[in-house]
């Protein structure tokens, strides 16, 4: 099979609705298959899923299990080549899975790949290319970790010079709202460390695919367009332990311990401690 789709959801039946539907339409002429992971949603998702995509596979949690443990057992029973990671308020474009698939079929070392990202409004969002959000760049130059991210260029002071909005980049970070990964390198690099609950767990993904000599990439000849729905209030106290706690294990685990990134003929100073089965 060539990919697997894997969408985590809670409570966005109505969005959940229209990502399914684009990813059909999408889909024409490639072998793939969906898998809708239900962190515990109230608003009849499961249901809608089910009566209207009987073809995609829904797997029902009754308590909400966080996004990196939901992807993880997806990812286990998933059989493509590729596994795409996508919000489920994130519209896919009607050539964005052929285009990417080819780019990942043609540039063997990629791990990883993102692409342009759309506001509804049309707005260009740059963490497309950066991948973080302007708190994780803030977060990442305080700690002192900018500089074993060299393709984000943190330190730069005119990141418009270095990746245009529709230049192909390598880049260190892919963006999880819409992530492909090639499953061999996922076999090698293993699956989403699950103490990252909702944030900072594409972040740490995407670093260890670059620890391991995988090549990320941003993609910019397609699109899609992200609600960006799941966001919480700023100051609630969930926020504020899921997405600063995620920065708080971000350095606990990188800080004191900095693996370097895995040259040819050079072996690697920090064997991954993650498997999946193929």
């Amino acid at each position: 099979m060539k990919l697997s789709v894997i969408l985590v959801n809670n409570n966005l039946c109505d969005l959940l609705k229209q990502t399914l539907s684009a990813l059909v339409n999408a889909g024409n002429n490639i072998e793939y298959e969906v898998f809708i992971i239900d962190n515990a949603s109230t608003d009849k998702s499961v249901e809608m899923v089910r009566n209207e995509f009987p073809q995609f596979q829904v797997l029902v949690n009754e308590e909400n299990q966080g996004v990196a443990k939901s992807y993880n057992h997806a990812i286990q029973l998933s059989r493509g080549e590729y596994v795409l990671l996508v919000n489920p308020d994130t519209i896919t474009g009607k050539e964005t899975l052929n285009r990417v698939l080819d780019f990942m079929d043609i540039h063997t070392t990629t791990g990883g790949l993102g692409v342009r990202m759309l506001s509804p409004e049309g707005r260009f969002l740059p963490e497309s290319n950066r991948g973080l959000t302007s708190a994780w760049m803030t977060f990442i130059k305080l700690i002192g970790f900018a500089k074993y991210l060299p393709k984000t260029r943190l330190t730069n002071r005119n990141p418009k010079a270095w990746v245009e909005e529709f230049q192909t980049s390598e880049v260190d970070i892919i963006n999880g709202s819409f992530m492909i990964l090639r499953k061999s390198a996922l076999n090698e690099v293993g699956l989403f460390d699950e103490r990252f609950v909702k944030y900072g767990y594409d972040i740490d993904l995407s670093y260890r695919m670059r620890l391991a000599g995988f090549k990320n990439y941003y993609f910019p000849k397609t699109y899609v367009i992200s609600f960006k729905s799941q966001d919480k209030p700023k100051f609630s106290w969930q926020y504020i332990r899921e997405f600063y706690g995620a920065m708080l294990i971000f350095a606990a685990k990188y800080l004191f311990k900095m693996p370097e990134i895995k040259v040819e003929g050079i072996p690697q100073l920090y064997a991954s401690s993650y498997e999946i089965k193929g």
